[in-house]
């Protein structure tokens, strides 16, 4: 089984210290939020993960693999996803073209095209703007169209930072009803999120993270009761 592992993490940035003894656990198949305020660690904790910045202790494994041996783009081949906070598509490209860049390391064009039909069999509202510039594209379809270029890739663990920053509601649970289809299809996911509410109603597991440090940890649907957690996220 294809077990995230961190344990004993530390993280600088130069003086900062960014993540303190930090270990936690993602297993095959789950939905694990990462809850938290705004310098609580999340992103670090994401960008770690997939190498784009080098804890100085602890180590990072997935499966037999040890992540702080690997470059990003091994990480990648591999399939370990990232979509990083801000969604970062390619606004002068087509979505059809965004698509098939999530597949730039597979071999088997044929497959990149199943994989993209695919995307737009889950995210309808993509097909219909398949030969629309991404920078003309919504929020909402900005965040679907960064998710269906990470399903070109053939995730098999996929890391989501704030997939839900600033969308509407209806929008929000339209992005944490396609994580949760994506998840059953059988890519695990890490998912970085401030909206608490969202994120514990589609995880399995959750942890809180506070100045680098895991406080809480637990099934999402107890956290969810947990009168810390509501002061502190869901409102009192």
């Amino acid at each position: 089984m294809s077990t995230l592992v961190l344990e004993n993490v530390e993280l600088y940035y130069n003086r900062v210290h960014a993540l303190r003894n930090l270990s936690l656990e993602v297993n095959e198949g789950e939905i694990v939020s990462l809850l938290g305020n705004n310098g609580a660690g999340k992103t670090s904790t994401l960008s770690m993960i997939s190498g784009l910045v080098r804890a100085k202790s602890g180590s990072v494994t997935w499966g037999d693999m040890d992540l702080a041996k690997l470059q990003p783009w091994d990480m990648v081949g591999a399939g370990l996803l990232h979509i990083p906070e801000g969604r970062r598509i390619f606004s002068t490209m087509t979505v059809h073209e965004n698509l098939l860049l999530g597949g730039y390391l597979v071999k088997d064009q044929k497959l990149i095209a199943s994989r993209a039909d695919h995307a737009y069999e889950l995210m309808p509202r993509l097909a219909e703007r398949r030969d629309q510039q991404g920078g003309t594209l919504s929020g909402g379809e900005q965040q679907m169209l960064a998710l269906g270029r990470a399903l070109v890739g053939g995730p098999k663990l996929l890391l989501l930072d704030e997939p839900s920053m600033g969308l509407a509601p209806l929008i929000v649970k339209q992005v944490m009803d396609i994580i949760r289809a994506v998840n059953q299809e059988g890519t695990t996911v890490l998912l970085v999120e401030q909206n608490a509410k969202a994120a514990l109603k589609i995880a399995d597991r959750a942890y809180v993270l506070e100045s680098g440090r895991v406080t809480l940890q637990g099934p999402a649907s107890e956290l969810a009761e947990d009168p810390r957690v509501i002061e502190a996220y869901l409102g009192a």
